[in-house]
């Protein structure tokens, strides 16, 4: 059983950081540190862009036409929509910084994942959300994919507290370190690079796809939980540079967090 005491999907996964004895809890709102993998929904592709015909071209091919007539700029990064979930990780950290919860999901059902993705956020009645990027892609992608197979999202993702552009409680570090797109937004493996820790060690964002044609699924969830804790460590030193957290509290949280991205990168499959 989890923590919140329920039972986790068959492709899913939770651990544990240890908790340091005599350590206080640090007030009661619970912030979600999470990512997202996904690739191209090839189905929703071929409907829009061969509507009624018989024979679709390869992947290859209607790919490249996905990316010429719906991709952004000259990356041809296809936008939120049309992008299929195949692993979402997060994390659960109070409010102080401390580590509570680790859970992930990968699979083929993409239905399933949101389901579980789901539950698992209605664990708490409040909460606040920690990420990179979450704001232009994975909390857009989530409502899309909810409404693709029919799902209602926890009521928490559309109160003013997350959907707010300046909210504190919907953290996404791409807006904190540009200041609101005032600034260059940073990639996260260079923010780890300032910081002397190594990210994406076990993949690149680049990678998922062909990890997912090789069928290599629990690679891609194993990059997901590292890209996690990527996040929660980059958050860890925006809150102590701002004066958030206290420097003891955060060489025992940070040097845990670090142990625990080297532990992930050494275990990858």
């Amino acid at each position: 059983m989890t923590e919140a005491g329920r039972s986790p999907g068959p492709n899913s996964h939770t651990g544990r950081f240890i908790r340091p004895a005599g350590e206080r809890d640090r007030g009661v709102l619970m912030f979600f540190v999470f990512d997202i993998e996904t690739v191209p929904d090839q189905e929703l592709l071929s409907r829009l862009l061969f509507p009624g015909e018989q024979d679709v071209p390869d992947e290859e091919s209607l790919l490249a036409r996905a990316a010429e007539e719906l991709g952004r700029g000259d990356s041809g990064f296809l936008p939120p929509m049309f992008h299929r979930i195949v692993s979402w990780a997060g994390l659960w950290i109070e409010n102080g910084g401390t580590p509570r919860k680790q859970v992930s999901w990968s699979g083929e059902s993409e239905k399933e994942g949101l389901l579980h993705l789901f539950d698992e956020l209605r664990t708490y009645k409040d909460f606040g959300l920690i990420h990179h990027n979450g704001r232009g892609f994975d909390l857009p992608l989530i409502t899309y994919r909810a409404l693709r197979h029919s799902l209602q999202m926890p009521v928490r993702l559309n109160t003013h507290d997350i959907r707010y552009r300046f909210s504190r409680h919907n953290i996404d570090l791409m807006d904190e370190f540009s200041n609101y797109g005032a600034s260059n937004y940073p990639k996260l493996k260079h923010l780890g690079a300032l910081i002397g820790v190594p990210f994406k060690q076990t993949a690149e964002g680049g990678d998922v796809l062909n990890m997912y044609r090789r069928g290599e699924l629990n690679r891609v969830e194993h990059y997901c939980i590292e890209d996690v804790i990527a996040t929660y460590i980059i958050w860890l030193h925006m809150r102590y540079t701002s004066g958030e957290i206290d420097s003891e509290i955060f060489t025992n949280l940070n040097e845990r967090a670090v142990n625990k991205l080297k532990e992930i990168q050494k275990e990858a499959p």
